[in-house]
């Protein structure tokens, strides 16, 4: 623990525990209570072999291949943006939204979509995703929670047909962080083209925003869900009312947007 203070970690006796944890197959509670319980020096080597990934900054979730979302694990790997207790906010609109279908844009590990669809089990649920080892990923995690989503490869809107959209809620954690904008070491760990979107991180934006203002009305989703920082709200709130929509509600990060 001493060793990832030191490193700068911010969380090291979180991250010490829950390594020493997933090594020994107990929970948090067990762990904390047996003081007296001498690890095995097998399980040892193993905890300080993480330990030592953990130095080197890889992202306590990909040493996991697992991350807690929403009160389930989803897998992760790096091929995959690691989900953000923030986004839960998506889950908390759709749960009072309840519409007849949503569409993850950009579905990275699938924890949006799935959750969305555990939790409101009577929606349609569709994800796209340009990346296909993030796909597989998210198929792998579809299965795990038996949740019955239809997913399609493509870039933005590109893969679907204009059908598919009408009368739906669409979502979308698109890449939103400026370009040089580092926060942390861990954040380099993730896939750059997940995270990072022009100089002002709107370009994945402006080009989503582009292609729903093309589609005739009839075509147009009802509801728009997007994820950006709050700075960048204003602009998000611009981009969305130049094809056709109103801001709804808005919380830190997530703008819920109305069809006009």
């Amino acid at each position: 623990m001493a060793q990832l203070k030191e490193a700068g970690v911010d969380s090291p006796r979180r991250d010490a525990l829950v390594l020493l944890e997933d090594v020994l197959g107990k929970d948090r509670v067990w762990v904390t209570t047996h003081p007296e319980y001498e690890v095995r020096p097998s399980d040892l080597d193993k905890v300080n072999a993480l330990i030592q990934k953990r130095l080197e900054r890889v992202p306590l979730a990909y040493i996991r291949g697992k991350v807690w979302f929403y009160g389930r694990f989803f897998s992760v790997t790096p091929d995959t943006l690691i989900p953000r207790p923030e986004s839960e906010d998506f889950i908390e609109l759709l749960k009072e939204l309840r519409p007849r279908k949503v569409i993850d844009i950009g579905t990275g590990s699938g924890a949006l979509i799935i959750t969305a669809k555990l939790e409101v089990p009577e929606i349609g649920a569709i994800a796209t995703d340009s990346n296909s080892k993030a796909l597989a990923v998210a198929q792998k995690n579809a299965q795990a929670h038996h949740a019955d989503i239809q997913f399609v490869s493509g870039s933005l809107l590109e893969p679907l047909q204009p059908e598919d959209m009408a009368s739906a809620a669409l979502i979308a954690n698109l890449p939103y962080v400026p370009a040089g904008m580092v926060t942390s070491p861990e954040i380099t760990q993730e896939p750059a083209d997940a995270l990072f979107s022009g100089d002002d991180g709107l370009e994945h934006y402006r080009e989503f925003w582009q292609q729903i203002g093309v589609l005739v009305h009839a075509h147009k989703p009802r509801y728009v869900l997007t994820e950006s920082l709050e700075s960048q709200h204003a602009t998000i709130t611009t981009l969305a009312h130049s094809a056709g929509y109103d801001l709804d509600t808005t919380s830190l990060l997530v703008q819920q947007f109305k069809l006009m």
